[in-house]
C-alpha cells in the first residue's frame, strides 16, 4: 500500500508537468472505487487552470481557481504521465488530459482508491479534517508526540501509526522507526519518557526522508509516475526481515503480531 513517502515521491514526479496547465478532458471509464466518482467531478474540473498541487498524509491534492481535488491511491494505485500514444493498459480507470496533450492517468487494480471533488475548503473534508500533524514539517515535535502519549495504554507501534497522532507513518515505516530509535513496538504508549520520544521522532523524520530520497518502498504493487519501482527496501533493517540477522547486532529479527499488523523488532536492540 503506498504510504507517505510513496506518495510524496509521486507528487513530485506528475507536479512539474501539471502546474499552469489546464485541464482539457476528463476521460472516466470507471466509477466505482472506495468512494465513487461524484457525477459533478467532471463538471468542476474541465476547463480549469492546475494552480498548484499538494500533499496531505496519504492524499494528492490539486488546487484550481474554482476549488480542489484530489487522488488517493488506496492500496494498489498509482499514477502517471503519459500522452495519446501510450496505449490503455487494464486497470487505467481515469485520464485528466491537458492541453499540452500530456495525460494524468489513474490506474488502480484493486479499486480502493478514489478521485473526489473537495470544493473550496478542502481542508473541511471529512477525509481531511481529522488528521494529525504532517511528520517532516515544524508541527511534529518531541513535546507534541510526549503530551499526546501521556495516559494512553496502548502499544506505541499503533500509536505512532494513528492518523490523527501523526499522519503517513505505514507499517513499514513504523517498524523501521521504532528499531532505529529503540524501542520496542510492544512497548505501552504511556511508559515513553522525553528523551525516548526525541529519539522517535528523530528516527520517523529520518526514515521517511530517507525514502523519499530513494523513491519510496516496492513490496508489491507501487510504482512511481515513470513506472519505477521505489528502492528503500533495500535499506530495511527489520521490516519483513523474520528469522533473518539483525544487521546490528546479528541476532535473529522476531515477528510479533500487534494490532494484527506484523511487528518485526530486534529483541537486542530494542528495549
Amino acid at each position: 500500500m503506498p504510504e507517505l513517502p510513496e506518495v510524496e515521491t509521486t507528487k513530485r514526479g506528475i507536479e512539474p508537468h501539471l502546474i499552469g496547465k489546464k485541464i482539457s478532458d476528463v476521460v472516466i471509464r470507471e466509477k466505482r472505487f472506495r468512494w465513487p466518482i461524484q457525477s459533478c467531478l467532471k463538471k468542476n474540473i474541465q476547463n480549469q487552470i492546475i494552480l498548484s498541487v499538494s500533499r496531505r498524509s496519504k492524499y494528492i491534492l490539486f488546487h484550481l481557481s474554482n476549488g480542489s481535488f484530489m487522488i488517493h491511491l488506496g492500496m494498489s494505485g498509482s499514477l502517471r504521465i503519459t500522452d495519446n500514444k501510450q496505449p490503455i493498459k487494464k486497470h487505467d480507470h481515469v485520464d485528466i488530459k491537458t492541453n499540452e496533450n500530456k495525460i494524468l492517468r489513474f490506474n488502480d487494480p484493486r479499486r480502493f482508491g478514489c478521485l473526489l471533488w473537495l470544493g473550496r475548503q478542502p481542508q473541511k473534508h471529512f477525509l481531511l479534517c481529522t488528521l494529525g500533524p504532517e511528520p517532516l514539517t515544524d508541527e511534529f515535535k518531541a513535546d507534541y508526540l510526549f503530551k499526546k502519549s501521556r495516559g494512553r495504554n496502548l502499544p506505541i507501534k499503533n500509536f505512532i501509526m494513528n492518523n490523527s497522532v501523526v499522519v503517513g507513518v505505514g507499517n513499514i515505516y513504523a517498524n523501521e522507526s521504532l528499531f532505529i530509535s529503540g524501542i520496542r513496538p510492544s512497548r505501552k504508549t504511556h511508559k515513553l519518557t522525553k528523551k525516548e520520544c526525541q529519539k522517535l521522532v528523530d528516527a520517523i523524520v529520518k526514515v521517511l526522508k530517507s525514502s523519499i530520497d530513494m523513491g519510496g518502498t516496492t513490496l508489491k504493487d507501487f510504482v512511481n509516475s515513470d513506472g519505477n519501482p521505489g528502492y528503500f527496501q533495500q535499506s530495511l533493517f527489520v521490516y519483513g526481515r523474520d528469522n533473518e540477522q539483525c544487521k546490528v547486532c546479528m541476532s535473529k529479527i522476531q515477528l510479533e503480531r500487534i494490532g494484527q499488523r506484523s511487528s518485526y523488532f530486534c529483541k537486542k536492540c530494542q528495549k
